[in-house]
């Protein structure tokens, strides 16, 4: 049986950046569209860049509730992951871009000097605010 992950650790996990988080949205037809993705946390809330105007965008701005997959493991004996559960919102103005382009980059350890000054053309940013985390740790 696999423990759940607390809090804390599921934030070290998360920032830990095992792999690809898995996004999916739901599409016009019904059927679900997972996509991988690279994100970045802040505070509880998880932010992907994207290019502006895809599918996933369209679909998150007609149907906002999105599930993210996030896990790790070669073998049940040290599968780890998470699944959270929330509402997405799409974020395509420049000032916006900028500031998310700005966290993100201090994330990675960017110097001030190095921060972006403006946001990149075609940019867009997926917020998630989670409504639900499902965690396992099997490795303990």
């Amino acid at each position: 049986m696999p423990r759940k992950l607390t809090r804390q650790e599921a934030h070290e996990f998360l920032d830990s950046k095992p792999g690809w988080i898995l996004l999916s949205t739901i599409g016009p037809d019904g059927f679900p569209h997972s996509v991988p993705l690279g994100y970045f946390r802040l505070g509880d809330e998880i932010l992907m860049g994207v290019r502006a105007e895809t599918k996933k965008l369209s679909n998150i701005r007609a149907n906002p509730k999105v599930s993210l997959l996030l896990e790790t493991g070669r073998t049940r004996k040290d599968i780890k992951g998470l699944m959270i559960q929330g509402t997405a919102t799409v974020h395509t103005g420049p000032q916006e871009t900028l500031h998310y382009a700005r966290e993100a980059a201090k994330l990675r350890g960017a110097a001030e000097s190095e921060l972006p000054t403006e946001g990149r053309k075609g940019a867009a940013y997926i917020r998630v605010v989670p409504e639900r985390i499902h965690s396992w740790d099997y490795s303990s």
